[in-house]
């Protein structure tokens, strides 16, 4: 018997999955603990300039409120200001009506399209330098380095076990940190109610409680993404990470490691010949001054909010090894991949993509800024009445009705004319007005707001010519050269 082909008995073992058991063992678990990051402090160029952006923000953000701007008797003189109850919004010599509220989504839009346009150009400036999140969280980490001491001080303090000191130290930051989130509250509803009196209802307990609401909701809010979500807010609860790197292309200006340069990285030690070791020591001043914590020379990274504070702290120790700065810089992907073949491009800020986003900026500037030019102040608006929808009179003729109402957007009293265009023969009654069969009939229009009347068309049988007749009714400063119109219909019966 061949024995070649005898089956051969396989002893009894259980069969162990090893890819699976692979995978399990390799599996990163579904939620990791946060690496907290500790920045150290930083001096130079781009550290100085978040300085001064940050002190020109939380100044307009503070101060604004009590900014005053006279706009006349029984008007608020609060330069910025949103009254709900009043359904206005003030912005110095601008006062927008609710029907208004394209002008807002016109201002959203155009800062959408800045936000592409500054992205494209220079990276994530705004998440550097400008975002609420930055101004606040580089405010909170100030003040915690002047309570708790530079970075290696708070790792130490964190790292030591419960004490005296070390719960003075914490109080008093927290403290600190609690009350620029009240003020930050506190200044956010300063732009939905007056400042002067807003305040010192607050502090007596005579706000209502919507006030208090949004003071607590703001101070919450600031605490916590301020000083204890930090990073993470930039790195998983914003979206814009996510998206900006399609406003990129190879001649946008991000915060770039020149690699061809500084590798071969090392410690280098004095005597030794710069050219057996790139330009890189190896310090990792890049990493610990960095807020979000990452190394900028693993190359671009979601996390990296182009802050340029790696810059400043490799510009410091390229000047104590008597090296040239920049090692680290602002530098478009184009300029690298030629210093690698030995060229040297030029940064290009006109490109397609740029000009195109600066062309939509200017036009959506442009249709701001011709609406806010031609804004009327008086408008129109006609209800037809619907039931009935017209009236046969005895003497043959029918009569229509309609509510009216006059927008008055200067806060002066107007007398207006009202008549009917397009209706041959009309007659115009005013409900509440003696005179009647009026082809135009006087109205007043009171002061910065809107004021209602009943209106009713007669015309003549023979003028009616089918079952819906469109006319318009226009309204007539009597001493301006100001019109409004609104088209309607008069409704008859069939002939």
């Amino acid at each position: 018997m061949n024995k070649i082909n005898q089956p051969v008995a396989e002893p009894d073992v259980p069969v162990v999955d090893v890819v699976s058991t692979k995978l399990r063992e390799v599996d990163p678990p579904l939620y990791m603990s946060r690496n907290r990051v500790y920045p150290r402090r930083v001096s130079g160029t781009f550290r100085r300039v978040k300085w001064m952006v940050l002190a020109v923000l939380l100044g307009i953000y503070y101060l604004v409120p009590w900014v005053r701007w006279d706009r006349g008797p029984d008007a608020p003189n609060q330069a910025v200001l949103i009254d709900m109850p009043a359904r206005r919004a003030y912005f110095l010599w601008i006062e927008i009506w609710p029907q208004e509220i394209y002008f807002l989504a016109g201002l959203l839009i155009l800062a959408a399209l800045a936000l592409f346009l500054v992205t494209s150009i220079a990276g994530r400036v705004w998440c550097g330098y400008t975002c609420p999140q930055t101004v606040w969280t580089d405010l909170f980490m100030w003040v915690e380095r002047r309570i708790e001491g530079d970075r290696n001080a708070r790792m130490r303090l964190d790292r030591t076990s419960f004490n005296l000191r070390k719960a003075v130290l914490k109080v008093a930051k927290h403290s600190v940190w609690l009350l620029i989130s009240v003020l930050t509250g506190g200044a956010w509803i300063m732009y939905f109610n007056d400042a002067p009196t807003v305040l010192p209802a607050f502090i007596t307990g005579q706000a209502g409680k919507t006030v208090y609401l949004f003071v607590g909701l703001f101070t919450a809010t600031t605490y916590v993404l301020a000083g204890w979500a930090r990073e993470q807010v930039c790195t998983y609860m914003c979206p814009w990470p996510r998206f900006q790197a399609a406003l990129f292309d190879e001649d946008t200006l991000i915060v770039s490691y020149q690699n061809e340069r500084g590798e071969p990285r090392g410690h280098h030690k004095k005597g030794q010949d710069w050219g057996e070791l790139g330009h890189c020591v190896d310090c990792n001043q890049c990493v610990a001054v960095c807020p979000t914590g990452i190394d900028i020379r693993d190359g671009q990274q979601l996390e990296c909010i182009s802050c340029a504070l790696c810059i400043d702290a490799c510009n410091t120790v390229m000047a104590k090894v008597g090296l040239p700065g920049n090692l680290i810089s602002y530098d478009t992907e184009r300029r690298q991949e030629s210093r690698i073949v030995g060229t040297d491009a030029t940064y290009r800020l006109l490109r397609p993509r740029t000009l195109l986003y600066g062309a939509l900026c200017l036009i959506a500037a442009g249709l701001l800024l011709w609406g806010l030019t031609h804004r009327t102040t008086l408008e129109i608006n006609v209800l037809h009445d619907r039931n009935p929808l017209f009236v046969m009179l005895s003497d043959g003729s029918v009569r229509n009705g309609y509510t009216i109402r006059l927008l008055n957007k200067v806060r002066e009293e107007r007398q207006l004319i009202l008549q009917a265009d397009g209706l041959p023969g009309a007659a115009l009654q005013v409900t509440g007005q003696e005179t009647t069969g009026r082809e135009r009939v006087a109205l007043l229009a009171n002061p910065d707001g809107v004021t209602t009347y009943h209106v009713f068309v007669k015309l003549p049988r023979g003028e009616i010519y089918d079952e819906t007749i469109p006319f318009s009714f226009t309204l007539t400063a009597a001493t301006e050269s100001v019109s409004a119109a609104h088209e309607t219909v008069f409704r008859g019966p069939t002939k």
